[in-house]
């Protein structure tokens, strides 16, 4: 009987001990892996997946970084147990997000999330951009007139036409549409529409993105004559 209570015992040592030491480490993994740790801003050394010592405390902030992805930062708090006690969760696990620059090479750096707006005219690299607007039609004399059309109302509004001219036109001009990013200028398109009187309307879109790839929006209108 004293032997199995011993034995016992000594199970019960070692799986205290066990659970004493593994609250003195903490796993911290990342998804992708490789990201430089730290704790509470200061640099651990270490890379994930990796190990770090319990910081003690009540919380501390464990931030993953790693060239190209955003910084992950998780609040790690302690959790009260079934025996009533605070303890820290064994391992952490962090998921980094690709920057946009990172995902898209032909943006160019430190511009993805420059927004155009009232408040800084002129301040966003898209403002800084120069597109050329050229655009011919047969027979020349027909009005232009151009507007957005999003399809993020929330982020960039449609608006109304605007005359921009007559046929042939060209001139270079930059994007102050208030609130394009280069994010969202992937969902927003500007409407051209030619008129002459005696000619049926005709409308072509031009993706916004694509305008500042190619930095150009330009095209030619044959006017079809309206039936007597």
């Amino acid at each position: 009987m004293k032997k199995i209570v011993s034995v016992l015992l000594s199970a019960v040592l070692f799986l205290t001990v066990e659970n004493v030491m593994a609250q003195k480490r903490i796993v911290i993994n990342s998804e992708p892996a490789g990201a430089e740790v730290f704790i509470n801003g200061l640099p651990t050394g270490q890379t994930t997946p990796a190990m770090i010592k319990n910081p003690g405390g009540k919380s501390f902030v464990i931030t993953c970084r790693k060239k190209g992805y955003e910084d992950s930062k998780t609040m790690v708090a302690k959790q009260k147990q079934f025996d009533g006690k605070k303890v820290y969760p064994n391992d952490v696990a962090c998921r980094l997000t690709p920057t946009p620059y990172s995902q898209d090479k032909s943006m160019p750096q430190g511009a993805a999330k420059e927004v155009v707006n009232r408040d800084a005219p002129g301040s966003t690299t898209l403002e800084r951009t120069i597109i050329r607007w050229y655009f011919e039609s047969q027979p020349q004399g027909a009005r232009i007139f151009w507007r957005v059309i999003s399809s993020c109302p929330d982020e960039v509004k449609n608006t109304n036409e605007l005359w921009l001219g007559n046929t042939p036109f060209e001139e270079t001009r930059s994007f102050n549409i208030q609130g394009l990013t280069y994010e969202n200028s992937r969902d927003v398109q500007i409407e051209i529409k030619v008129r002459r009187a005696g000619y049926l309307d005709q409308t072509k879109r031009f993706n916004v993105r694509q305008a500042i790839d190619q930095q150009e929006i330009s095209s030619f209108f044959d006017m079809i004559k309206e039936e007597e």
